[in-house]
C-alpha cells in the first residue's frame, strides 16, 4: 500500500470512529472543526436539522498574518463568543479525523477559556 493511500485510509477510519458516537442537538451543537495546510474553520451544527447555527475560520476573525496556532486560538474565541450570543452553554467536539494535538487542541482551549463547555 502506498504510503500516501495508508495515510488517507488511517484518516477516513479515525473521522467514521469519532463521528458515529457524536451527534448535535439545538440545544447541545457539534462543534466541528476543519484545518487545511494553511486556515482553520470552526462551525456549530445541529445534526437534527442538518443546518450550521454559527461558523467562523481565520480569514473573518482577522488573523492573517500570524502563526496556525495564533489562528486557531482566535477562531476558537470567536466561535464560542457566537454560540453565547445564541445562548449556547455547552457544545459536542468534534475533532474529525485529525488529531487532538497541536491547532486541533489549541482551538479547543481556547473554547473552553471563554467559557463554552464540552
Amino acid at each position: 500500500m502506498k504510503i500516501s493511500t495508508k495515510k488517507t485510509f488511517h484518516r477516513k477510519r479515525r473521522s467514521v470512529r469519532t463521528r458515529a458516537k457524536l451527534f448535535g442537538t439545538a440545544e447541545r451543537p457539534r462543534l466541528s472543526v476543519f484545518r487545511s495546510n494553511n486556515h482553520v474553520y470552526a462551525q456549530l451544527i445541529n445534526d437534527e436539522t442538518g443546518k450550521t447555527i454559527a461558523a467562523s475560520f481565520d480569514v473573518a476573525v482577522g488573523a492573517k498574518e500570524k502563526t496556525r496556532t495564533e489562528r486557531a486560538e482566535a477562531v476558537g474565541s470567536d466561535i464560542a463568543k457566537q454560540a453565547k450570543k445564541k445562548e449556547i452553554n455547552t457544545v459536542i467536539f468534534d475533532r474529525g479525523p485529525y488529531l487532538y494535538t497541536g491547532v486541533v487542541k489549541v482551538l479547543a482551549e481556547a473554547v473552553r477559556k471563554e467559557g463554552l463547555l464540552f
